[in-house]
């Protein structure tokens, strides 16, 4: 516990110096809610996907993306703070944290941990624009928000861990990451409803591990009827898994780099 503790306050740290990132990683989740959103918003509105008895929407276009804007700022916030491992890795620094006297499972739940506890910060903030949204909160729905919240910064922040374990380069890390991610963040039904979209596309959802968190925090602050899948059990189940897997395969990653130099500075082989 001191292992991980100590990789969590050494993270929190280097984050909390760096307050141009978290004012930055707010901007592209409030471009997508009120610019985005007001924009397809004064044409379309919202509702069950059995309907609203006498026609009446229930609600507005922001309203329904407002927990795909929110694992948004979760999604990205949690995989780019998984870069502090590449960064480390070049400048040598990461092998010292890897011949401490800490098992490698501590660095990797530390990782993972610190990261998340950095997305939840501003996914946080983002709850301060629930009241714009015109969204019926009860207490239930505050109750259930706030779990799955933590547990979709958890598989993201694992999923930017793994990655990074395997990267030497800040230069490719970024590239990569967007490539990966934001079609994982577009098939995951966070700016349009599953329900209606091609078959295809539903089953690559059925795939995609950003879907259920986005399913499982809609579900937390609309209902249970504007689920994509069938149970929240289902989603937790997938999550809980992804998180587990990536993070053994991030550790799994440390215990081979130190035996394969793997984790000393960025070595460029130039092709005769």
């Amino acid at each position: 516990m001191s292992g991980i503790w100590a990789i969590i306050v050494l993270d929190m740290q280097r984050f909390f110096k760096e307050r141009v990132r978290l004012i930055a990683g707010l901007i592209q989740p409030l471009l997508y809610l009120f610019v985005l959103g007001s924009g397809l918003g004064a044409s379309m509105r919202m509702g069950p996907p059995g309907g609203v008895p006498g026609g009446a929407p229930a609600f507005d276009y922001r309203a329904f993306i407002f927990p795909g804007v929110m694992s948004l700022a979760l999604l990205f916030s949690a995989t780019f703070a998984g870069i502090t491992i590449v960064f480390d890795r070049q400048i040598g620094f990461f092998k010292a944290v890897l011949v401490a006297p800490v098992p490698r499972a501590a660095i990797g739940i530390g990782k993972v941990v610190s990261g998340a506890l950095q997305a939840l910060i501003q996914g946080t903030i983002l709850l301060i624009f629930l009241p714009f949204m015109k969204i019926d909160l009860s207490v239930m729905s505050i109750v259930w928000v706030i779990p799955a919240m933590v547990l979709a910064a958890l598989t993201f922040s694992s999923i930017g861990v793994a990655m990074a374990a395997r990267f030497t380069s800040t230069n490719v890390f970024p590239i990569l990451t967007n490539a990966i991610m934001l079609p994982m963040f577009f098939l995951s039904g966070a700016m349009y409803p599953l329900q209606p979209a091609p078959v295809w596309m539903q089953r690559l959802a059925h795939l995609d591990p950003v879907a259920y968190a986005v399913d499982l925090i809609r579900g937390a602050l609309l209902g249970r009827e504007h689920m994509f899948f069938e149970s929240p059990m289902l989603s937790i189940a997938v999550l809980c898994v992804c998180v587990v897997v990536l993070t053994w395969s991030a550790v799994n990653v440390f215990r081979r780099g130190e035996e394969l130099d793997l984790t000393g500075p960025t070595k460029f082989t130039w092709r005769k």
